[in-house]
């Protein structure tokens, strides 16, 4: 075969200092996947395992392997249940078993064919295969695309807390296919736009006010295709910037979590399933926000402004009827806890926010007392 040309997709960098890759994002490039990969350096034949759910391998799983096997792999499908409830070890068992059944070596790779919680798995698996085999994230829904395929974080969830169990193990190509997003429930949609306010409030002001403007951002065709590229390209880029200064969380990397330790414990203490990351990151944002406004590190003018935008895209903004002694409990539990301190990542404005260890269990009952009373 000859060489393959370079795919005229738009290309960002995630330069780390070791294992830098690209996010290759462009309509159809899911029909190109086989090509990209050759274009990222992987070497004909090598084995992969393509590890998919029900609904998206139904529209996309023939697409892939068709792409993969006309330029000379060898790939499989591994079909295995989603959904955040399934984001177990047993699960990722699974993966192993045919990792094992397909005699996948260490020039192999596993590609993850889905959402965040395939593309989880998938490099958890991935990671701790042969100790360690390369891994391709191709996210299918809006959420996994603009965050959890970028960054190397994979694991499953443990009965105490939302991915206790995990590694670092970044993909060595990510491909975001936005055509992939007609087949997306509405609900993951919005779920997904939760993500990308986050990115607007943590350090892209400009993308916060594109989303204000949109007149119907709550699904895909109110966003339009122009609007929706944009929208990829900077939340890619934003995370890209975010992992490069601090792959492994030792600072900086933590102000990707606004949002989600409050959402972390509304998953936990809810159960997993009840809602979408993005709904109970979309709540966990309001609640920080209030928190920051009682400090008075934030204006109530811009905790209103988010609140309203959430609302605009039809995520959930009411803090749900929990005890405040469970909050207090499993907040304890959080993996971001450090030195027996709780992280909270705090907006000072619309654009810039700051990481602060010294919240008190008492400010946390307040804040939520407050939360409580103003839905009553």
């Amino acid at each position: 075969m000859s060489a393959a040309p370079s795919i005229p997709h738009r290309r960002i960098s995630v330069p780390l200092e070791r294992d830098a890759y690209d996010v290759v994002i462009g309509s159809d490039s899911l029909n190109d996947i086989g090509l990209a990969l050759i274009d990222a350096g992987v070497r004909r034949g090598r084995k992969i395992l393509v590890v998919s759910n029900e609904d998206v391998a139904g529209p996309y799983g023939d697409i892939c392997l068709k792409s993969l096997l006309s330029q000379g792999f060898s790939a499989d499908l591994l079909i295995i249940d989603a959904g955040e409830d399934q984001k177990t070890p047993a699960t990722v068992a699974r993966i192993h078993d045919a990792a094992f059944k397909r005699r996948l070596e260490r020039s192999s790779l596993m590609l993850a064919l889905g959402g965040g919680v395939v593309g989880d798995m998938t490099g958890f698996a991935a990671a701790t295969w042969l100790r360690g085999i390369s891994v391709v994230q191709v996210p299918t829904t809006l959420l996994a695309m603009v965050d959890a395929s970028i960054g190397g974080k994979t694991g499953v969830n443990h009965p105490g807390g939302k991915n206790l169990i995990g590694a670092f193990h970044q993909p060595c190509l990510v491909v975001i296919d936005p055509n992939t997003l007609r087949t997306l429930p509405v609900r993951e949609f919005r779920a997904g736009l939760a993500e990308v306010i986050k990115y607007g409030i943590i350090g892209d002001p400009d993308l916060f006010h594109l989303l204000e403007k949109c007149v119907q951002p709550e699904h895909a065709e109110g966003v339009g295709a122009e609007l929706l590229e944009l929208v990829l390209e900077r939340s890619a880029a934003a995370k890209a910037k975010v992992v490069a200064a601090d792959e492994k969380e030792g600072g900086l990397r933590a102000i990707l979590n606004y949002g989600h330790t409050f959402g972390h414990v509304i998953e936990t203490l809810c159960g997993y399933g009840t809602w979408l990351h993005g709904e109970a990151v979309a709540m966990g944002m309001v609640a920080v926000g209030e928190l920051a406004v009682q400090r008075g590190s934030w204006s109530r003018d811009e905790a209103e402004r988010q609140k309203r935008l959430i609302a605009k895209t039809k995520l959930p903004i009411n803090w749900p009827a929990l005890e405040i002694e469970n909050v207090l409990r499993t907040l304890q539990g959080d993996k971001k806890v450090r030195d027996g301190k709780l992280r909270f990542v705090l907006p000072t404005s619309i654009g810039q926010v700051e990481i602060r260890d010294d919240i008190t269990s008492e400010e946390i009952v307040q804040c939520l007392q407050a939360l409580q009373s103003s839905y009553l």
